[in-house]
């Protein structure tokens, strides 16, 4: 039986949050640099600022990844995890990104945020970034922003000049899904889970290249704190491609939420 969670009140909808991001794109205005103002600043403590918490935001939508604090999330997360089904990682042969459709593309039908009209990158950056500020003339192309890595804990101060300095994390790596079944998939399955939200986090790009096509097993993010929350999306992520992950990996993702 999949695993349910009645939702909290106080958490906003995705249909609210995507109706806020709309709603941001049309009030916006340009100041002396000739950009656009594409957000507000979230205050200190903010889900903004923070990130939400991955049980409160299973389809991706909502921005970040904030801690599980209570024992009774902490105890729902190892039930996700030990729903998981368990199997060897198998070779890498014929892996390709373009198997996964072309980078960042706006047209893989069955996730959120497709054909909006935006790429994948610049909506992940919207969703997740503070102070974002838009190209002079577009609705969609980032070129500044605050990020609250949620990796690291820092906040990184971005500009599209040092467009490496962010990066996209594919929490489940492409690579990953490959050699865990992803291989005999149809492309267009392929492609959702390429540009899925919930298999998609901006953060620290030197971290996100150490991590490379890593398990929970092999690499973790550097903040203590956060990994009980990548354990569970990585597992949201698994659960909703039917994906297997290997025994070492589960083992991993139940120790960080105290199992």
């Amino acid at each position: 039986m999949p695993l349910t969670r009645m939702p909290r009140p106080s958490a906003p909808t995705a249909a609210a949050v995507l109706a806020a991001t709309l709603a941001a794109s049309f009030l916006t205005g340009c100041d002396a640099a000739g950009l656009v103002d594409g957000g507000g600043t979230a205050g200190p403590g903010s889900a903004r600022a923070a990130g939400v918490a991955p049980l409160d935001n299973p389809d991706g939508t909502k921005p970040g990844l904030a801690p599980l604090a209570s024992d009774a999330d902490r105890a729902e997360a190892r039930r996700l995890v030990e729903t998981l089904t368990v199997k060897g990682r198998g070779p890498r042969t014929g892996y390709d990104r373009d198997e996964f459709g072309y980078a960042w593309m706006d047209t893989a039908d069955g996730v959120p945020l497709a054909r909006n009209g935006c790429d994948t990158r610049n909506d992940l950056l919207r969703r997740d970034g503070r102070e974002v500020r838009l190209r002079s003339g577009s609705d969609c192309v980032v070129v500044a922003m605050t990020l609250h890595d949620p990796y690291t804990g820092k906040a990184i101060v971005w500009k599209k000049a040092e467009a490496a300095a962010v990066q996209i994390d594919h929490v489940v790596p492409l690579s990953y899904s490959w050699q865990m079944g992803a291989s005999r998939w149809p492309e267009s399955r392929r492609e959702q889970l390429a540009n899925d939200p919930l298999n998609l986090l901006p953060v620290d790009g030197p971290s996100n290249s150490r991590k490379g096509d890593s398990g929970p097993a092999s690499w973790l993010p550097p903040d203590r704190s956060v990994r009980c929350a990548y354990a569970v999306r990585f597992a949201q992520v698994a659960k909703k491609y039917a994906l297997p992950v290997t025994a070492a990996d589960k083992d991993t993702m139940l120790r960080q939420c105290g199992g």
